[in-house]
């Protein structure tokens, strides 16, 4: 039984990718700070640990490889947004959102990348149509997820040599938390919790487009309508790009 390792596993994305990959046969570790409804079974194993507490990232590492035969795919799934404008937000949170979308992200690949060369497996980052474009009141998030793709595909050439693939994926707005408002007085949020994002997708729509990318190797994988729509609009115009997005974000004339 091949083995998946997920972080942010008990987001909204993080769940629905670890039940269509049970549901092929996958075992998936599910790694977030809160692993609350989240059961152990005997395709599921939930691990708690701070993702930006390095030795205890480390110590669920260790832990995690221990107890699965291989490691296949790691997905690093696991971020947080901010919302509102740079002017009113200070340098603590803005590298608090690169501890987590970046940072840790980082940490995973080192701790996992030996056992991924061992069986030629899959790094997966999921990005954002943020890694790739400018979105309006979200400098930081921004900011992390262009940093997490520089990250990927650079690694990427030195992985190829292993037979280890790196894959990013970039959604544009899935609908994980549109319940869940609540912020941190800087503006940080849970991802997909944002009102003014741009035709949701589910978060089943959204696994079951990633992961069809995954089979067929896609080194870049657009998720929904919305990415598929930025990448082609950023290639062509950038300016044209960023008056669209202001104008629907923001909600300019």
């Amino acid at each position: 039984m091949k083995t998946a390792v997920i972080s942010g596993g008990n987001g909204g994305l993080g769940r629905a990718l670890a039940g269509q990959l049970e549901a092929e046969g996958w075992h998936c570790v599910l790694m977030d700070v809160d692993i609350k409804g989240l059961e152990t079974t005997e395709s599921r194993t939930p691990v708690s640990v701070d993702l930006t507490n390095t030795q205890a990232l480390e110590n669920a590492a260790a832990q995690i490889i221990a107890a699965r035969p291989s490691i296949d795919l790691v997905i690093y799934n696991a971020g947080v947004s901010q919302i509102g404008p740079f002017a009113e937000a200070d340098a603590t949170s803005h590298r608090r959102v690169f501890e987590i979308n970046y940072f840790a992200a980082v940490e995973m690949a080192r701790l996992f990348l030996q056992e991924l060369r061992k069986s030629q497996g899959t790094h997966l980052a999921v990005s954002s149509v943020a890694g790739f474009a400018p979105l309006h009141g979200r400098t930081a998030y921004a900011a992390s997820k262009h940093a997490l793709q520089g990250f990927f595909s650079s690694l990427r050439s030195e992985e190829a040599a292993f037979g280890v693939r790196c894959l990013i994926a970039a959604p544009s707005f899935v609908a994980t938390n549109i319940g869940n408002p609540a912020r941190t007085k800087d503006g940080i949020a849970r991802p997909g919790s944002a009102t003014d994002g741009i035709d949701y997708m589910s978060p089943d729509a959204a696994a079951r487009i990633i992961l069809t990318g995954v089979k067929k190797q896609r080194e870049f994988i657009p998720v929904g309508r919305v990415a598929r729509l930025a990448g082609w609009v950023m290639r062509l115009s950038p300016a044209l790009y960023q008056r669209s997005m202001r104008r629907k974000i923001k909600g300019e004339s």
